[in-house]
């Protein structure tokens, strides 16, 4: 299948919909790619569209029990630098060998190990031929991407970066700005069906949501201080 008939099969079958982020750290009690297939599968049985996943090895595991489209990347801590999404080309070389259909790359403007980010974009796309979609923290850094190649951008770093807005919730107004000139999805702290609602009422062509579906940590921590707080 040719890259624009993927893009635009991906494209509909997101529109409108949930995606699913299956991640978790080592530190974390759900950590193993066995446990995040199935955490893939749950999230199939209840109507994502897509999902989200983190590391070659979780990516593979989770390319053999579903047939929805995978955004994949490897978080890797690169001495000396902030981004951690993706960062080298390797490693989405690797993400796409594990059955990923879209590599999803930190596309902040911050300094990255492979040149600056317009570079690394085609540095990715020329090496890899993936689908890719930017992980941004602001309206310009969208704007960037677009322009270096990226083919879907998502909100994930708003908040995530010291000179975009540090809001406790979704950046609904970053949503609402990128979605008058191109297609966005939105992530980042959706931690309700609410916020997933109004963050598509802004305009984003899906939402994708993590914690507050897949960390029964995260989610018992949110019901704990609300009781708390009483």
């Amino acid at each position: 299948m040719c890259k624009r008939s993927s893009f635009d099969r991906i494209v509909e079958q997101i529109r409108g919909g949930l995606i699913v982020s299956c991640q978790a750290l080592p530190h974390e009690p759900l950590f193993g790619s066995e446990i995040m297939a199935r955490l893939a599968v749950a999230a199939q049985e209840g109507g994502a569209r897509a999902i989200r996943a983190n590391t070659p090895d979780d990516i593979a595991a989770i390319r053999k029990v579903t047939d929805l489209p995978i955004i994949g990347l490897w978080k890797v801590d690169i001495p000396g630098y902030d981004v951690y999404i993706t960062p080298l080309v390797e490693h989405a070389a690797a993400v796409m060998d594990a059955g990923a259909d879209i590599v999803a790359i930190d596309a902040t403007c911050r300094p990255h190990p492979e040149g600056e980010t317009p570079e690394y974009i085609q540095a990715v796309k020329e090496a890899t031929g993936a689908l890719l979609l930017a992980d941004i923290s602001t309206y310009d850094e969208a704007i960037m991407a677009k322009k270096a190649g990226a083919d879907f951008i998502s909100t994930t770093m708003s908040g995530y970066t010291p000179y975009s807005p540090q809001i406790e919730g979704p950046d609904l107004e970053l949503v609402a700005h990128l979605a008058k000139e191109l297609d966005v999805i939105a992530e980042g702290r959706i931690s309700s069906p609410e916020e997933a609602v109004a963050a598509l009422n802004a305009g984003a062509l899906s939402v994708i949501v993590g914690g507050a579906i897949t960390r029964p940590a995260q989610i018992t921590a949110r019901y704990v201080k609300a009781i708390s707080a009483g």
